[in-house]
């Protein structure tokens, strides 16, 4: 090796190094975000270090749960000079572990040294990822390790479960997707929008100006029958939304002989669209339930009937299916909720298979790798819709990255928004006289918690 292809090769991996961790710094760093919106040098920002994380466990017992899996917990991270981030964890996906994992990397670090790379990976590329062993649930056996059990929190295959319908297997502990940072990030990103006084989305600058609210529609529950559907739109409407969204259930009548799920779920379109109005914003998102062939029937009449768009129609994983459909259909697909690293964003971007970028926080890194998947997609003259579905901390979460994007327009409610709601929050998700969801003004998360009627749900807190 010559000293020219000797110094080319340093100087490459320099390069990769650089653009896997701290490069990430310089390309994003939230430290200088946070200076630059307080109007502060960047070297005026306190350290930051945490000094504590916990848990409280909290009785979920009387409330009602959108996402089955939520477990009540919510993170809490404590710097030295008692700032407090907070998040829930659990609510997609099962986290057994977090808080062993977090006083190993964050406990003695500074949130300002710990955003930029946090999750700055570009994470898991396919079944079994860059570098993966796919993950298990603690208990189940352990093919590597002769059948043998791994028990809770051994190996980096623990934290979590496959994810239901993407075909993908994930694990925690380093590799997208990682529940583990994701949830971190957040709490990070919350602290330090306390320590500055201002909420999380104004110091994002992502390229939005001046947005103060976002256009709120209603996102139905998945009803019994084809009948459920016009009472709960017309519910909406008389409540204020600007738009509806079919969460299809069975496709059964309430009486009478079984049908195809899908000829049902073209009944609802249809009965949908005739209560409506001509005018009426609607959209349709199956959740991956048809195939191919229903996909594209139910594509055809959602154009007919001039739906504004067809919400993840096939498995993700069809990436051929989707880019059929994109290329028959005249309403885009909205497609991403079952994507988990900026790798598969990009090749789904670059191969027309989708044709807005749908993204869920947990799954692709938090803010940070939020942020990152909404800006590639602005680069591709893409709209990005964050999904919002959960408590009032995973509806904070997306509110906080649609207000900074430039290139998302819908805020997803939930509908009953009550079924948001927690006890521990004062506030409470609702839409305004004119179908809007005011931005908040409070800092960080911009959602305080009432610590009086937190303890008083706290079954425990873990330390």
């Amino acid at each position: 090796m010559n000293k020219h292809q000797d110094f080319s090769r340093r100087r490459f991996l320099s390069a990769s190094v650089l653009g896997g961790a701290a490069g990430a710094g310089a390309l994003w760093d939230p430290g200088l975000l946070a200076a630059q919106t307080a109007g502060v040098k960047r070297g005026d920002l306190a350290d930051l270090i945490i000094k504590e994380v916990k848990i409280y466990v909290t009785d979920l017992k009387d409330l009602r749960r959108l996402n089955t899996t939520e477990t009540g917990e919510l993170l809490s991270v404590v710097t030295s000079n008692g700032i407090e981030g907070n998040y829930t964890i659990g609510d997609r996906n099962r986290t057994e572990g977090w808080l062993e994992w977090a006083k190993k990397t964050l406990v003695g670090k500074s949130v300002i040294d710990l955003l930029p790379t946090l999750t700055s990976t570009s994470g898991m590329k396919g079944p079994a990822g860059f570098d993966a062993q796919p993950l298990r649930r603690p208990g189940v056996p352990n093919p590597a390790a002769g059948g043998a059990n791994d028990g809770p929190g051994s190996g980096p295959a623990f934290g979590g479960a496959a994810v239901a319908g993407s075909g993908l297997q994930t694990r925690g502990m380093g590799s997208w997707p990682n529940w583990y940072t994701a949830a971190a990030d957040v709490c990070l990103w919350d602290i330090l929008g306390k320590y500055v006084g201002r909420p999380i989305y104004q110091i994002l600058q992502g390229g939005a100006k001046n947005k103060t609210r976002m256009l709120a529609y209603a996102s139905s529950l998945h009803l019994p029958t084809i009948e459920d559907y016009v009472p709960d739109l017309l519910k909406a409407k008389e409540q204020g939304y600007r738009g509806y969204k079919i969460h299809p259930g069975r496709g059964q009548h309430a009486t009478g002989a079984q049908i195809p799920s899908y000829v049902g779920h073209m009944e609802e379109i249809r009965q949908v669209r005739k209560a409506a109005g001509d005018d009426y914003v609607l959209i349709h998102d199956p959740v991956q339930q048809y195939n191919r062939y229903e996909a594209l029937k139910v594509g055809r009449l959602l154009d007919e009937l001039g739906y504004l768009w067809f919400e993840d129609p096939i498995r993700t994983t069809d990436q051929e299916g989707l880019i059929e459909l994109q290329s028959k259909l005249d309403l885009p697909l909205h497609v991403g909720e079952f994507l988990y690293s900026i790798a598969d964003f990009a090749e789904y971007i670059k191969k027309d298979a989708l044709g807005v970028v749908r993204l869920i926080a947990d799954n692709v890194g938090g803010i940070s790798g939020s942020m990152r998947v909404g800006l590639l997609a602005d680069a591709h003259g893409l709209e990005c819709a964050p999904h919002n579905w959960g408590n009032v901390f995973d509806l904070a979460l997306h509110f906080h990255i649609e207000l900074a994007l430039p290139n998302a327009y819908w805020f997803e409610m939930p509908f009953p928004a009550q079924y948001t709601d927690r006890p521990y929050f004062k506030y409470q998700f609702r839409i305004d006289k004119d179908g809007y969801v005011p931005a908040p003004t409070e800092p960080g998360l911009g959602y305080p918690i009432d610590k009086d009627a937190l303890d008083n749900i706290t079954q425990r807190i873990n330390r």
